[in-house]
């Protein structure tokens, strides 16, 4: 009979379902990548910031010492959980600089790996100079 469809043949009967669970998986593992990449830059993001932070306060005029970490270890408080055992250190600088760097790890949707992330900034003491 023309325009009449016969039935599937029994070789094709449930392919749709086994693909639809292979490709769920790649799609769910394609979103887990995404959000642990998005986590990893949000990370250096308040890593940078607070190491930004540091520098400001520890470069104003006759800063007092450490008040740098101090405003740092406030800033990565107010952040959240992105960024986890962090450690706010001076770095080595030149004379007349100072420098931090901040450290920890990025927060984690894969349970049992870390992602180290660390970062620094720097910037010149403000001085008083007669010109």
């Amino acid at each position: 009979m023309p325009g009449v469809r016969s039935a599937p043949s029994g070789r094709d009967a449930g392919a749709s379902p086994v693909e639809l669970s292979i490709v769920s998986v790649a799609i769910i593992l394609l979103l887990f990548t995404a959000i642990q990449i998005a986590a990893v830059f949000i990370a250096r993001s308040a890593a940078l910031s607070a190491a930004q932070e540091a520098v400001s306060a520890q470069r104003a005029y006759q800063a007092p010492p450490g008040v740098g970490v101090e405003k740092a270890n406030a800033f990565l408080a107010n952040t959240g959980d992105w960024l986890t055992m962090t450690e706010v250190t001076p770095a080595p600088a030149e004379a007349g600089e100072v420098a931090f760097t901040v450290s920890g790890r990025a927060l984690s949707v894969i349970p049992g790996v870390a992602f180290p992330v660390s970062q620094t900034a720097h910037g010149t003491v403000e001085r008083f100079t007669l010109d």
